[in-house]
């Protein structure tokens, strides 16, 4: 379960083959809507009984009874997420509601606090928010930012792929949202369509950072991600740092212009070899700038990939995007 989005955010299977994850459940959460991250709290202990603890207490802790309810907006295996509104405020939020018996029973007490921590730190109009927290008995509820246009992932089901202008928008919106992240140390480590969410005007918003890791010397070595997203470093189990996100991004460009990924093959070997071998087949109907935007970041040597500020700068990047900053930022900036 993701959090929000506008619409059922279901963790069944992609129309096409819904993606085959690697090792592990994809978020601490389960599967899709809208995530996000900025607030002065972090989450300091889950212990394995669930029990939630802050490390800087709220002015009043907020209770379910401090939110009107509404519809579904997403349901997985560890819980639901809600449209819901302050009832003091009347402030439209989505509100994950988590299990703790879940989390608990699989073991992800830490993956969420890592997820949470990571989250309530960011701030960027590009990046979901995570306003606040809180839990009782049975739950633990993450008051999130609402995305009223829902998944990325659904548009490109819909109309299967996606324009030059609409792609080199998300690519400008996710570069420049990705130089923040790094820059506070923050690897994503699994951008997909499902993890990107539209707010309002469809400026994209990063959500799910229930595989993402912050560590201050941006160098990990565990297997995670999607299958078909995977680089070829953490195939083979090399230390790898946030040049993981570049790959990421490069498969994703291609994936919104052709609709279906670049190494998507019968099986997870095939897959895999393909994904080694850098075997990106472009086809005919694909722009040349974005072949070679592609081209530049799914590169085998991390050191190779096309860096996040030329991201920004590439010829077909500045030629298509239509990206407009939201005026707080535009201020801010």
């Amino acid at each position: 379960m993701k959090s929000g989005g506008a619409g059922p955010a279901a963790e069944g299977e992609r129309s096409r083959g819904r993606r085959r994850g690697c090792e592990g459940p994809v978020s601490a959460a389960g599967g899709g809507g809208c995530t996000g991250g900025s607030a002065d709290l972090c989450l300091s202990q889950v212990a394995a009984a669930g029990h939630v603890e802050l490390s800087i207490p709220p002015v009043r802790r907020l209770t379910i009874e401090d939110f009107e309810i509404g519809r579904p907006l997403g349901k997985g295996k560890f819980g639901n997420v809600y449209l819901a509104r302050l009832k003091e405020s009347h402030f439209i939020v989505a509100l994950k509601v988590l299990f703790k018996s879940q989390i608990e029973k699989e073991g992800l007490e830490h993956q969420l606090r890592r997820e949470i921590e990571i989250q309530a730190h960011l701030q960027h109009p590009n990046i979901l928010r995570l306003y606040n927290y809180f839990h009782d008995a049975r739950r633990v509820y993450l008051i999130l930012e609402y995305a009223p246009r829902g998944e990325l992932y659904k548009e490109l089901q819909k109309s299967h792929t996606l324009d030059e202008k609409h792609t080199a928008t998300i690519m400008e919106e996710l570069a420049d949202a990705l130089i923040y992240c790094h820059e506070k140390k923050v690897i994503h480590r699994d951008i997909k369509p499902e993890n990107l969410l539209l707010g309002f005007r469809g400026e994209v918003k990063i959500a799910d950072f229930g595989w993402s890791v912050h560590t201050p010397s941006l160098r990990r070595k565990t297997m995670c991600g999607t299958l078909d997203y995977l680089p070829p470093e953490m195939i083979e189990r090399r230390t790898y740092n946030e040049k993981v996100d570049l790959w990421c991004i490069g498969v994703l460009c291609y994936e919104l212009l052709v609709g279906n990924p670049p190494f998507e093959s019968p099986s997870h070997n095939e897959t895999y070899r393909r994904i080694l071998k850098v075997d990106v087949r472009f086809p005919p109907s694909l722009p040349l700038g974005a072949q070679d935007l592609i081209s530049k970041l799914l590169r085998y040597q991390p050191s190779e990939r096309l860096p996040l500020a030329q991201i920004l700068e590439h010829p077909w990047v500045r030629a298509h995007s239509q990206r407009v900053l939201p005026p707080s930022f535009q201020m801010a900036s």
